[in-house]
């Protein structure tokens, strides 16, 4: 049974004090309504303009005393009565109103239906009424306590609404800008340009890739601090794939900030870090916009090294750049390799074609089954397309790292072939013969230097046995004689040397496997 309503002063002070508590919890209305449903003993609605019960209280009360449960047939009649009157009301323009309920067991009218607008000074338009139906009181009673409540419900609804409405807005704004950045990703600059700017936005021509790691759950504010440092000359988006993963593009001109009230200018890098405790970040260098997928993967294993760093943050400072293969002879091979697939004609419109496919390969390369949160499809659709690739291009890349590191070099080069003229050469050259010239075995050494020059315990013979055993950690343990989480620790002190990711997705494999094959080590 509900509590009795009474008409005191007192009583309607103690129910104002108890909706002004109310209406700062988290989720107001719900508490709101809940309340008013203990308090009078009834079912209590949110009913919109078209009819339609936007929620209840009590949501599920079947059976108690003094109550009238949505999920009765009581309860549900009722609620239809509440929906037709308010549409009228709403046609009307009324703000208030008091209908007969649906009839009982017997026949008879039910409970009485008390009906008032949310909207502000009485506005109909835009608002749900609130309805309390078969309450245990008398109008008179029941008018001031709804009068009471419509004010603090009203402002309420219209806050939890504002903050609906706000979160949709980011949402969509955080889509747009991931589609940016897919559009860089897979070489589409103008496209994305158009996008940025429809956007109110600007790409930077030249720019470093920010990965940021955040704690918690701080995107949003992290954020907010590199648009503010950076002065509006950052593209910002949350990263697809890691939800604890922000990605920026900062212009060369805005990348450093005051920390504090300081006058010093000191890097974005630390002073988000310094800013924001348990932060990482990893920084790119400087690319051109079309660069963007090379900024990226340098950031992601600049990250690597920052989680180790005591600044919490690190650059990419290596100059080992994949370029240096794509000679006339490495885009012959890359056309050679992606050629089945550049050629694939879709049975079916709806089926995805040559672009669809190169970009589905280059996101499994790199993130493996993440991808299908990176290309927003489902996981059998990964699956398909990457047995259809499979046998088109005659490779095995769900199971052999040298056939991965094969297709992931004829993307790179296959990249690179807009900005070259048409190769010209006497024949399709092989892997092997791509990678024996003198300045693809210069690359490989550059690459596997800071491995060496380090000293790690085993390193290089752990990073080669791993390569061999197609980057599966359990098979290279077997193989090194040793321990999974001791194959596991040499390979992030060898994370460390190389300043690149090994065990996470992008990884360095396939760079490494590549220089290995340079140099006859696999």
């Amino acid at each position: 049974m509900g509590a009795a309503l009474s008409d005191t002063r007192t009583d309607r002070a103690d129910d104002v004090l108890t909706l002004a508590r109310l209406a700062t919890r988290r989720r107001s209305v719900g508490a709101i309504m809940d309340w008013l449903a203990l308090r009078t003993g009834g079912l209590v609605a949110l009913v919109g303009a078209e009819g339609e019960v936007l929620a209840t209280a009590p949501e599920a009360a079947p059976g108690t005393p003094g109550t009238v449960a949505a999920e009765e047939g009581a309860g549900r009649a009722a609620l239809a009565v509440a929906a037709r009157a308010v549409m009228g009301l709403y046609r009307r323009g009324t703000p208030s109103a008091v209908v007969d309920g649906a009839p009982g067991p017997d026949g008879r009218p039910g409970g009485a239906v008390h009906l008032v607008t949310l909207g502000a000074d009485g506005e109909v338009v835009g608002a749900p009424y609130l309805a309390v139906i078969g309450p245990v009181a008398t109008a008179r009673q029941l008018s001031v306590l709804l009068a009471d409540t419509a004010r603090t419900l009203s402002l309420c609804w219209r806050i939890e609404q504002a903050e609906r409405r706000r979160r949709q807005v980011e949402f969509a704004e955080a889509h747009s800008r991931e589609a940016v950045l897919h559009l860089l990703m897979v070489g589409s600059v103008p496209a994305a340009q158009r996008i940025a700017g429809a956007l109110g936005g600007a790409l930077p021509d030249l720019n470093r890739v920010y990965v940021v790691e955040c704690p918690g759950n701080r995107r949003r504010e992290i954020a907010g601090r590199i648009t503010r440092t950076a002065q509006g000359r950052a593209w910002i988006v949350p990263c697809p794939v890691r939800p604890n993963h922000l990605i920026a593009l900062v212009s060369a001109e805005a990348e450093t900030g005051s920390a504090g009230g300081e006058q010093d200018r000191v890097p974005l890098d630390r002073l988000i870090t310094a800013q924001i405790p348990g932060c990482r970040v990893g920084v790119s260098a400087e690319v051109p916009l079309r660069d963007t997928p090379v900024g990226y993967e340098q950031a992601f294993h600049a990250l690597a090294v920052a989680r180790s760093a005591p600044e919490g943050c690190a650059s990419f400072g290596r100059q080992t750049d994949i370029t240096v293969l794509s000679t006339p002879e490495g885009r012959a091979w890359a056309a050679d390799v992606l050629g089945p697939c550049l050629r694939y004609v879709p049975p079916r419109r709806a089926d995805p074609g040559p672009p669809e496919l190169l970009g589905t390969l280059g996101s499994w390369l790199s993130f493996g089954g993440a991808a299908t949160r990176h290309l927003k499809i489902h996981r059998n659709t990964l699956a398909a397309r990457m047995r259809l690739l499979d046998e088109l291009l005659g490779l095995d890349l769900g199971h052999r790292l040298g056939d991965q590191s094969a297709a992931w070099l004829a993307l790179q080069l296959h990249a690179t072939a807009q900005w070259h003229p048409p190769a010209v050469v006497d024949g399709p050259a092989g892997l092997d013969q791509v990678l024996a010239t003198p300045a693809a075995g210069i690359w490989a050494r550059a690459q596997l230097a800071p491995l060496e020059r380090a000293r790690v315990t085993a390193g290089s013979e752990t990073v080669r046995v791993w390569l061999a055993a197609d980057a599966r950690l359990p098979a290279a343990a077997a193989e090194l004689g040793i321990s999974l989480p001791g194959a596991r620790k040499r390979l992030t002190k060898a994370e460390e040397s190389l300043g690149r990711s090994l065990l996470r997705a992008p990884s360095a494999k396939y760079e490494l496997w590549l220089a290995m094959r340079a140099l006859q080590r696999l």
